[in-house]
């Protein structure tokens, strides 16, 4: 039986659609949104009806009708925190997104997005790994402040289907793997997958510095500089969410552009983008310790994995705790599209949220 899935990814400023057959992309669109067609809208919500009818120009303008669809998937938007893998859109969720999530972000609109479409067509809707997704082992949340807890938010969507990915090349279950994945991209996190769960990670707050983000910083001195009156919450933030790690360095958050630099014999930007590369192996050195070093697979992906010079640069330092394969890109909407696929084939069970935690 062959299954045609609709996957949509709300973002800031895009709105992604891929239509899928099974496996196989049919097509994608990207839509870009300039912050001018955007202002009308109060809150996110207010965008809803706006996205709603992109998508349907979108399938028409392809010449897809809705009536094929099998499935819905939309990204998940800042929900409490849940476990991994597929969940059903339902009222509670809806609700939850709307009037209480955990953050605002475009990708609230996400499921709602999903269920008007799936509905009318009495067709199953779904979100699936959204950043929410949390299955830290109790281990791994304590933090040096007992008012402080660590969290699992980071790339999960992405980092999940990559582990997953590997485990097929492997001919071997996710379930029975030890998986370390760093997602390489605006921010970079790293994520351990044992026993068919995320039970450790390295937020983008904690572990490398990447394009924009500043990473794990030198506590005492990140408490003066927020503390010395110079800047208040949201531009401290900025400073280091935005306006951090190579953008900080060069004013630049492309690394293509850095390299271009490297070619030119520039050793300082070259001892920078190393030094992000060494971030990035130390922090998976620091997560294979959690499996006392019993690791099958070490996997780079996102945009940055692309480029050669990171990705040997990080092979050379970790390949002697396993093998180091590259899946690069975001991969987003093929996450999306392939869990779905995983859901109707009957290999994963999606799961009903709840607004107290999700059950089966």
């Amino acid at each position: 039986m062959s299954y045609h899935i609709l996957a949509i990814n709300p973002g800031s400023t895009t709105t992604k659609i891929a239509y899928y057959q099974d496996s196989r992309m049919q097509w994608v669109k990207n839509i870009e949104h300039d912050q001018s067609d955007l202002a009308p809208f109060k809150t996110i919500y207010d965008q809803y009806h706006m996205r709603r009818q992109l998508v349907l120009d979108t399938m028409a303008e392809q010449g897809t009708s809705t009536a094929v669809l099998s499935a819905v998937v939309a990204r998940g938007g800042l929900l409490p925190p849940v476990e991994a893998g597929a969940y059903h859109v339902n009222q509670a969720m809806m609700d939850t997104l709307r009037y209480r999530p955990a953050n605002e972000h475009a990708s609230n609109l996400g499921a709602v997005l999903a269920w008007s479409i799936a509905e009318p067509l009495g067709i199953p809707s779904f979100i699936y790994d959204p950043v929410t997704v949390d299955e830290l082992e109790d281990i791994a949340q304590i933090t040096g402040l007992k008012e402080m807890r660590r969290v699992g938010m980071g790339h999960n969507l992405n980092m999940r289907a990559a582990a997953i990915k590997f485990a097929d090349s492997q001919n071997r279950p996710y379930e029975e793997l030890n998986i370390l994945v760093a997602h390489l991209g605006g921010g970079i996190t790293l994520s351990l997958h044992s026993g068919g769960r995320i039970i450790d990670m390295i937020s983008d707050d904690e572990g490398p510095f990447s394009p924009e983000r500043a990473g794990g910083l030198p506590g005492f001195q990140v408490i003066k500089m927020a503390t010395s009156g110079a800047y208040n919450y949201k531009e401290m933030m900025e400073k280091v969410q935005r306006q951090g790690g190579l953008k900080a360095y060069f004013g630049t958050s492309d690394t293509r552009q850095v390299e271009a630099r490297i070619s030119q014999g520039d050793d300082y930007a070259r001892l920078i983008l190393e030094a992000m590369a060494h971030n990035v192996a130390k922090n998976i050195g620091k997560l294979a310790v959690v499996v006392r070093g019993k690791v099958d697979g070490i996997v780079l992906t996102g945009g940055i994995a692309h480029s050669r010079l990171i990705t040997d640069w990080i092979t050379e330092r970790v390949s002697f705790i396993a093998p180091v394969t590259i899946l690069a890109g975001e991969n987003e909407m093929e996450s999306l599209a392939l869990g779905v696929l995983r859901v109707l084939r009957g290999e994963e069970k999606a799961r009903t949220f709840t607004e107290g935690r999700e059950g089966e």
